[in-house]
């Protein structure tokens, strides 16, 4: 009996998420209480690393944002727009508030640091927004457009704002002035508890991995903002323990909204598969299966039987094989079985009849990305069924290796080959250079007649 390993459960997920966001919170509120304890929250007089930190904030945050708005243009998702703008909100604060101040004084500014404040509640309500609704939207890019353009306006009314004479008041002492930032600060903290909470939520609901991510990001900033609260002066340039926490949070929010985009261009692999193998079967499977219609009504009609029956065979047997190499292709699309067992089983199952011998070399160092396996997969078996079905092939080569630090594919056979500057090739050559195409592969074809053909795939840098 094989073995048959199964995915975790969606509660099963969800169990484990939870026990390491548990943990973390723990880890956190762990070492900010021993961090306070020890008066090690006043940060370090360090004004290149702060501009540095504050710099790479700026830049992740973009990063994210752009990330976010292309996922929402090609899903429509609400989420994806707030999700964009929050971080778009989050990148025009930094610059403005924090990076651009820097250059020119060296003075710690109030109203810098309200503006900031200010740019963090709108970024942060646009992503506590995010976790609580599940619409989409169609008309996408002028949804994008406005949001970016209301939110530049936002900020560069805030940036002159903060500067109006008598706007804000002097500078006041330390204390103060911590008393005046805490209650900012434990609104932010409150908001990204929530947003936690929500994309908690919706991770136990949905099983989405970027919910995930986003709620261990936020996670980070509750206890960054906590840090902010117990930190004497924000109003510094000063390298702050919160600061660590809030860059961190962006590097994961990078990663995990990366995960995302790679998953959505691998459904979309699938699915663009999927209607390919949709479009065999109309063209395949479906007219095997009426052959066998119609065959079954000539016997019904009278026909001889041993004239009909071989026939019928053949039908049933063609439209056979013709499911099998479907599900195959699918299954190693779709990532339910790994590429090379999926591969290997469509050579046995080509081969069962003995009508064609298949020598498969398969390096197992050589990685092939989802899109690349869906293709690859499909390059093969056409060349396959070019060897067999029109070059009269007795035996064929498959290997996917390394060669001269490249990924190489190719399709070998010993069959009859033909005039390749005559001849361009059929349809199944031509689907063979597109699919080629569609990953970035070279396509290289040598044959010549009595001589057999020989395809290549140069697949793209890895």
């Amino acid at each position: 009996m094989r073995g048959k390993v199964q995915s975790p459960s969606r509660p099963d997920l969800y169990r484990s998420w939870l026990i390491g966001e548990l943990v973390l919170v723990g880890a956190l509120a762990l070492g900010t209480i021993v961090l306070w304890a020890n008066h090690s929250l006043d940060g370090y007089a360090v004004p290149e690393a702060r501009l540095a930190l504050d710099t790479a904030v700026a830049v992740v945050a973009a990063i994210v944002c752009v990330l976010a708005a292309v996922r929402f243009l090609v899903e429509g998702r609400v989420l994806d727009l707030l999700l964009s703008g929050g971080f778009f909100a989050a990148t025009l604060g930094a610059l403005a508030f924090e990076v651009v101040p820097t250059f020119g004084t060296s003075s710690p500014n109030t109203g810098d640091a309200w503006g900031y404040v200010a740019a963090s509640l709108v970024s942060t309500v646009l992503v506590a927004g995010s976790a609580f609704t599940d619409r989409r939207l169609t008309h996408r890019s002028r949804a994008l457009a406005i949001g970016a353009v209301a939110l530049a306006l936002a900020v560069a009314g805030l940036w002159i704002v903060v500067r109006l004479p008598g706007t804000i008041p002097g500078a006041p002492d330390a204390e103060t002035l911590g008393e005046r930032f805490a209650p900012a600060y434990a609104l932010l903290a409150l908001l990204a508890v929530a947003a936690a909470f929500g994309f908690g939520l919706r991770f136990r609901r949905h099983a989405r991995d970027l919910d995930s991510w986003l709620a261990l990001a936020l996670t980070l900033v509750v206890f960054a903002d906590l840090h902010y609260i117990l930190a004497p002066i924000r109003v510094s340039q000063d390298l702050l323990q919160g600061d660590f926490l809030r860059l961190l949070s962006y590097g994961v929010l990078l990663v995990g909204v990366w995960r995302a985009i790679s998953q959505a261009e691998f459904g979309r692999a699938v699915a663009d598969e999927r209607a390919r193998v949709a479009e065999e079967i109309h063209d395949g499977l479906a007219q095997y299966l009426f052959a066998i219609s119609t065959h079954v009504s000539m016997l019904e009609a009278g026909s001889p039987l041993e004239k009909t029956l071989p026939k019928l065979k053949a039908a049933s047997v063609a439209a056979q094989h013709e499911a099998r190499y479907a599900v195959l292709a699918l299954s190693s699309a779709s990532g339910t079985a790994p590429f090379d067992a999926a591969l290997r089983r469509y050579v046995e199952v080509l081969t069962a009849d003995g009508a064609l011998d298949v020598e498969l070399e398969i390096d197992r160092s050589v990685s092939l990305a989802p899109d690349e396996q869906i293709e690859v997969f499909r390059i093969v078996q056409e060349g396959l069924a070019n060897a067999r079905k029109h070059a009269d092939a007795t035996r064929a080569w498959v290997s996917v290796v390394h060669r001269n630090g490249r990924r190489v594919v190719t399709v070998r056979d010993d069959g009859i080959g033909f005039d390749g500057e005559e001849h361009g090739g059929g349809q199944g050559l031509k689907s063979m250079r597109r699919r080629a195409a569609a990953i970035e592969g070279g396509f290289g074809l040598t044959t010549s007649p009595e001589r057999g053909t020989e395809i290549e795939i140069v697949l793209r840098a890895a």
